[in-house]
């Protein structure tokens, strides 16, 4: 009954209001008088909404004393308020102000629905290419958006990380990420729409789902070269990957290396610490034989 009551309300009818639409579809004819009686409020509270009802078109009145109430068929309600909906869609278009606004700020979004929800609807607004980087299970989330986007004249490319099986017309290429790259800190995602709009996000770790977009030339530049490099090396490992692994190591590994692994250093670092302790107690020993023989 609450969830009927939320999406009465979203429809733009009070709780009051709801709540009287939903006893008279259960109970069929009523007198205010009963109405209130079920729902435990005040009988003028109760006429006040049927007014309100009958006004919008969603209540039939009866003539006489007491007045009897009937709720109009859910059906009809809904057609009505949805040509109303339209119509005032269509003219908000028409005559709200436009602004092709350039969005270089960095925008953050929060939470689970809201990240995926404006992903479809940027994805769904997609002109001319759409580079999307994305783990299995947001690839599968999106996968009905995948599905239109080729279908508008769009190339889509998309780099996914885990088994992700997408839809015909979708240009997929296999990262070569470790599945262990998820823990903790979530999946991490980019999407680049129209070599315009950047977005990078994470999702499924301990905290909530975040996102940032922008179409900061920066950012926009950086999510472009790093996804055709992801593109070159799935090219090279397709090609030559027992090769390249035999010389630089899974994912190149030992080129990473090279450049990233740091060394921790202990309060006396090993070589280092013993090479100084050696010429140390080598030195003490030296002046200590040289005071002896004097």
């Amino acid at each position: 009954m609450e969830d009927v009551h939320l999406h009465l309300k979203n429809l733009g009818f009070t709780d009051l209001e709801a709540k009287c639409l939903h006893v008279l579809a259960e109970s069929g004819t009523q007198t205010g008088y009963e109405i209130a009686k079920q729902l435990g409020v005040s009988r003028s509270n109760v006429y006040s909404a049927l007014q309100k009802l009958a006004e919008k078109g969603a209540v039939l009145t009866s003539h006489g004393e007491p007045t009897h109430y009937q709720s109009v068929p859910i059906e009809e309600i809904g057609e009505r308020i949805e040509a109303e909906l339209q119509a005032s869609i269509r003219y908000v278009k028409a005559h709200m102000p436009k602004q092709d606004a350039h969005r270089s700020e960095y925008f953050s979004l929060e939470g689970d629905a809201k990240v995926i929800e404006r992903i479809r609807t940027e994805l769904k607004k997609a002109k001319e290419e759409a580079l999307c980087e994305l783990w299995s299970e947001e690839a599968q989330l999106l996968k009905e958006v995948l599905r239109q986007v080729p279908a508008q004249g769009v190339r889509l490319l998309v780099s996914t990380i885990g088994e992700a099986e997408l839809p015909s017309g979708v240009h997929q290429f296999q990262h070569g990420r470790e599945e262990g790259w998820q823990k903790r800190n979530g999946r991490k995602f980019t999407l680049l729409i129209d070599r315009k709009l950047a977005i990078v996000g994470t999702r499924g770790g301990e905290e909530p789902a975040l996102a940032m977009m922008t179409e900061h030339p920066a950012m926009v530049e950086l999510l472009l070269n790093n996804f055709f490099r992801d593109v070159v090396i799935h090219e090279l490992q397709q090609d030559m990957g027992a090769k390249l692994e035999d010389k630089y190591g899974k994912n190149f590994k030992k080129i990473i290396q090279k450049y990233t692994e740091v060394k921790v250093m202990d309060p006396q670092p090993a070589g280092v610490g013993k090479s100084l302790e050696g010429k140390s107690s080598e030195g003490k020993s030296a002046e200590g034989k040289r005071r002896k023989k004097k």
